[in-house]
């Protein structure tokens, strides 16, 4: 059975195809959105004329797998980082898919996206305009889109493989072709883990393997920096109630780049990797680079901090992102802010929801509590989920 819900109202304005706010940036926006075999949705199309929608629910009904289509709108592996077989609906033959009309970086298009039947199951097909595109990467070329899922409230205590990946996520908006050295790098320390486990002595083999990872490691701690330092300048002026970050790479890679030419880096990188193909110095590289976060006002590492405050700082990191884009790329991102208000008390939840507004762009979130969203109402698309199903909800009512 289909759900299928369709919002009559003022479209957002226009500029080059793309939506836009009067004098701002281009608001990349997902004006339409149908999710097939995804997850508890059997087959749901929704459409938005507004640059928010609030989806609110049971857990379980359906509202973060929404989000989670969105997300597959851009390169990478969703929200959710899930495996793509296990995102097809139980119980239902044949793969998922999610096509979308967007209004994007190069105005108005039609995305399509899905997991390939006939590959080995974890491949992700990708059209633009019904044409196939090269890779994921172009996804990049029309929309941004950032999130905020519960799992992230973890983020400043766990290990330091989700800040690097949560970095990461953060650089892709600038550097498109980030993705392409990150995926590189890893698959090179791949080959090169199973030459030493397979005890090959082929130096051959371990040379060009570490010219890849040389190369692209230090491409990819350079861009991390860039963006920590154009952050920093954002993040510093961070206003109340969210308190104000301060980012920093914590790695030996990113000590040596700080006043040393990239070349030099380079070769200090082989040589490293070279001592360590049998025992010895431990490698060094990007994947060894934590990200560092300190609570300003406080002089805190966020860590230390409450649960929260550390709530709150990453809002706040995420809020200055958004707000870089629009200043450097002249387009506010897409934002999947999923259960956001958990741990915001009132005064931080009304302050996130101007904030949301005022960046100009197109934000989705989710709740169990309709009255949670009183504030933005009626600015605000508002949508009820239950079990795949959804409807939308009259503020009036």
């Amino acid at each position: 059975m289909t759900s299928r819900v369709s919002v009559d109202g003022p479209l957002l304005s226009q500029r080059s195809g793309a939506a836009s706010t009067a004098d701002g940036p281009l608001c990349l926006a997902v004006r339409k959105i149908s999710l097939t075999r995804f997850r508890n949705h059997a087959a749901t199309t929704l459409q938005i004329d507004r640059p928010v929608a609030v989806l609110t629910g049971a857990n379980g009904s359906g509202k973060t797998n929404l989000l989670e289509a969105v997300s597959f709108l851009s390169p990478g592996r969703g929200m959710r980082r899930a495996r793509l077989s296990d995102i097809d609906r139980v119980g239902d033959a044949g793969p998922w898919a999610v096509s979308a009309q967007v209004a994007g970086k190069l105005g108005d298009a039609r995305i399509g996206t899905g997991r390939d039947a006939e590959a080995d199951g974890e491949r992700r097909l990708v059209r633009i305009d019904g044409a196939p595109a090269r890779s994921q990467s172009a996804l990049g070329d029309h929309l941004t889109v950032s999130w905020l899922t519960p799992a992230m409230d973890r983020l400043f205590s766990e290990g330091a493989s989700g800040r690097r990946r949560f970095l990461d996520r953060l650089v892709y908006a600038f550097d498109g072709e980030h993705a392409g050295r990150v995926s590189s790098y890893e698959h090179a320390w791949r080959e090169r883990n199973r030459l030493i486990k397979d005890g090959r002595r082929d130096g051959a083999w371990y040379d060009a393997l570490e010219e890849t990872l040389a190369e692209t490691g230090v491409a990819i701690a350079a861009a991390r920096a860039g963006l920590v330092a154009r952050l920093n300048r954002i993040c510093c002026a961070t206003r109340e109630p969210f308190p104000a970050a301060e980012l920093a790479l914590d790695g030996e890679i990113d000590r040596w780049l700080v006043g040393t030419p990239a070349l030099q880096v380079e070769d200090r990188i082989r040589a490293t990797l070279a001592a360590s193909r049998f025992g010895g110095q431990e490698a060094e590289g990007p994947h060894r680079t934590d990200l560092a976060v300190t609570h300003v006002a406080k002089a805190m590492p966020a860590a230390q901090c409450s649960t929260g405050e550390q709530k709150a700082l990453l809002v706040g990191i995420v809020l200055a992102h958004a707000r870089l884009q629009a200043i450097d790329e002249h387009a506010a991102p897409i934002l999947l802010l999923d259960e956001v208000a958990a741990h915001l008390d009132d005064r931080r939840r009304a302050a996130l929801f101007d904030a949301v507004v005022d960046l100009g762009g197109q934000a989705w979130l989710t709740g169990t509590d309709l009255s949670t969203f009183a504030p933005i109402a009626d600015r605000a698309r508002l949508f009820d989920v239950a079990d795949g199903r959804v409807r939308p909800v009259d503020v009036a009512s």
